[in-house]
């Protein structure tokens, strides 16, 4: 009988992060497709949750809503999980004592970004409190941790002892990324205007960001915003010399809305120098959008010759340049890198690392 690998998918209806819900979706997808021969995929969902993967083998719908079975998996309580071969495309999963030797019982986390301890402040007590007891319970119980870039494995490396269970598996954009056909319409909704650059990181980082605007003569839209962050956002704006008026602040938008933000917009530029996959980055590549980003080692790892690396004080220039002569080269380069960066890519190295455990 071939492997059964059990998926965990527990933001199906509770949504704390869409990128890593989004991730989790499309990744089972692919693992559904990239099965090898005698395999199959199952999920691991909490009550109240329905999964629409089409392929899926079984699914095992849990007893606790997701707030509750994240509470109880924090604290090592796993009742009618059951073993096997479970991965998660988050921390979110049943971290508690198996056999893998004996019972053939594995189970494989994945960290996508380190705020909870290089930024606490950017994110609710709780959520860092979680955070890193999940990862204080992937260190005792994990057979792997999963990061998606050699830049985070490092930085890991520093923080907790895992030895040789770090594995690097890259994230992609969400299947199916393609500028809708109503972009137009969309970007009209979100009030944007004609010319602008997009910019991504935090109040500490976007000033670069928003020099870049004021020097190659563009508008600015910051997307990802956290709530309650646009007065904030408006007076670096300011600061830099940017009228508030040309400083166009936005939260969490869908994969769509997003699709055709880029699709008006002239660069993406990536302030933001911490330990996280940038996904907004590769989503800009996906769909030919020159970038420009800050120096850090993630951004070294995925972007490559796909677009331009600069220290801060030098994102002004680097950016005037992109939107003007240097636009049409950077459109080919970072589409030309995307491509090396696929969930049917990931699903098959997710595959893979379980072999070889």
């Amino acid at each position: 009988m071939g492997a059964r690998l059990r998926v965990v998918l527990d933001q199906l209806t509770h949504v704390v992060d869409p990128d890593h819900a989004s991730a989790a979706s499309d990744l089972a997808a692919a693992l559904v497709s990239t099965a090898p021969s005698g395999c199959a995929v199952e999920a691991i969902i909490p009550a109240g949750s329905e999964v629409r993967i089409p392929g899926l083998a079984d699914v095992r719908r849990l007893s606790l809503a997701r707030r509750e079975l994240a509470a109880s998996w924090q604290l090592g309580i796993a009742p009618g999980v059951g073993g096997g071969l479970i991965h998660s495309a988050t921390l979110m999963a049943p971290l508690v004592r198996h056999d893998r030797v004996h019972d053939h019982d594995q189970t494989t986390v994945t960290l996508w970004d380190l705020h909870a301890w290089e930024s606490p402040s950017a994110l609710p007590k709780a959520a860092v409190a979680w955070q890193r007891a999940m990862l204080k319970r992937a260190v005792k119980h994990a057979d792997a941790v999963v990061v998606p870039s050699h830049a985070v494995g490092e930085r890991l490396a520093e923080i907790v002892k895992l030895k040789r269970r770090i594995r690097v598996i890259s994230g992609a954009a969400p299947t199916g990324f393609v500028v809708p056909l109503d972009a137009v319409a969309r970007r009209a909704s979100l009030s944007l205007p004609s010319g602008y650059v997009v910019l991504t990181g935090s109040a500490e980082s976007l000033e670069a960001g928003f020099r870049a605007a004021v020097a190659s003569g563009k508008e600015a839209v910051v997307l990802d915003a956290p709530e309650g962050a646009e007065p904030r956002f408006a007076e670096i704006a300011a600061a830099a010399g940017l009228p508030e008026s040309r400083a166009h602040v936005r939260g969490s938008l869908s994969a769509d809305d997003r699709a055709a933000v880029f699709a008006g917009a002239s660069a993406l530029v990536a302030t933001s120098a911490l330990t996280a996959w940038p996904w907004r980055v590769v989503e800009a590549m996906t769909l030919g959008v020159p970038v420009i980003a800050v120096d850090s080692g993630v951004h070294r790892d995925v972007i490559a010759d796909g677009g331009v690396i600069v220290d801060p004080s030098d994102v002004p220039a680097a950016v005037e340049d992109a939107v003007g002569d240097g636009a049409r080269r950077l459109s080919v380069l970072g589409a030309d890198r995307s491509r090396s960066f696929s969930w049917l890519g990931a699903a098959e190295r997710v595959w893979g690392l379980h072999a070889d455990l």
